[in-house]
């Protein structure tokens, strides 16, 4: 049998979901990186990866200091 002549699925959608296709590979791909690196780390192939929390008043950390606060009007 011959297959009508017109296209169902527009462009657009075509479009959107090979991206989300493509996202969806990307997501697996993150996740299994992660799986695979516990594992290691768990084996002891790999040392654990440090977690630098940021902490401000650390030093050489950025720690923003305002001028304090003055009342400088005169009251009469």
């Amino acid at each position: 049998m011959a297959s009508s002549g017109k296209k169902k699925t527009t462009m657009a959608k075509l479009n959107r979901e090979a991206k989300m296709r493509e996202r969806r590979m990307d997501k697996a791909a993150r996740r299994d990186a992660r799986k695979q690196l516990a594992a290691d780390v768990r084996d002891g192939v790999v040392p654990a990866p440090e977690v630098e929390a940021h902490d401000p008043y650390a030093p050489g950390g950025e720690q923003h200091t305002r001028p304090p606060l003055t009342a400088s009007r005169d009251r009469a």
